[in-house]
């Protein structure tokens, strides 16, 4: 059995993170603090992302549990490729919304970010397929972790989410939009 604690896994991450972009930093002998700024704000939602993903939400003498790989209790592997096949299987009301809400709310910000630091990505269908692959990566690596599941819905609720974030991204946009606009006719 081998315990990765929540500290451990988020440092990998940030350790990960840094090399890649220490990689880019000398490829292009130049940072851009302005794309940097915004790649920050990338990589704060992605820490996020795999602080919910992957650690248990409940604490235990005030410490977040350890994400836990078990050999002997990986199989069977706990998935779920129905969609909505238990969708409404929760001990009550509130778990099941808070799982459906939890899941939508949990991209949004997803959707809003990826079309704001990353130019390729600026049509609704390559930010829904952004967001559905993050999504599918991420049910993929919960698969070796037996206190995670792997589940359709799960992918089916965060495109949604990113659907919604990216939503927020064209409100946002339209808004700075008019402003501009407004400001130009002020100066003729």
């Amino acid at each position: 059995m081998i315990k990765i604690p929540f500290l451990l896994g988020e440092l990998a991450l940030a350790v990960v993170w840094l090399l890649a972009r220490v990689c880019v930093w000398i490829k292009r002998r130049k940072i851009d603090k302005k794309q940097e700024a915004k790649l920050l704000l990338m990589f704060i939602n992605l820490a996020i992302l795999v602080r919910i993903a992957f650690f248990p939400f409940f604490r235990q003498d005030g410490e977040v549990q350890p994400l836990i790989f078990d050999a002997q209790r990986l199989f069977p592997l706990n998935v779920n490729l129905i969609p909505f096949a238990n969708f409404f299987q929760y001990d009550t009301p509130g778990d099941m919304w808070l799982n459906i809400l939890g899941n939508i709310l949990l991209f949004v910000p997803t959707g809003a970010i990826l079309p704001f630091v990353y130019k390729r990505l600026n049509t609704f269908g390559k930010v829904v397929l952004a967001g559905a692959g993050i999504s599918v990566c991420i049910e993929l690596l919960q698969l070796p972790f037996y206190q995670r599941s792997t589940d359709i819905n799960d992918v089916l609720l965060n495109t949604a989410g990113c659907v919604l974030g990216y939503g927020v991204y064209l409100f946002c946009k339209l808004m700075k939009s008019k402003r501009t606009q407004k400001k130009a006719t002020k100066r003729k």
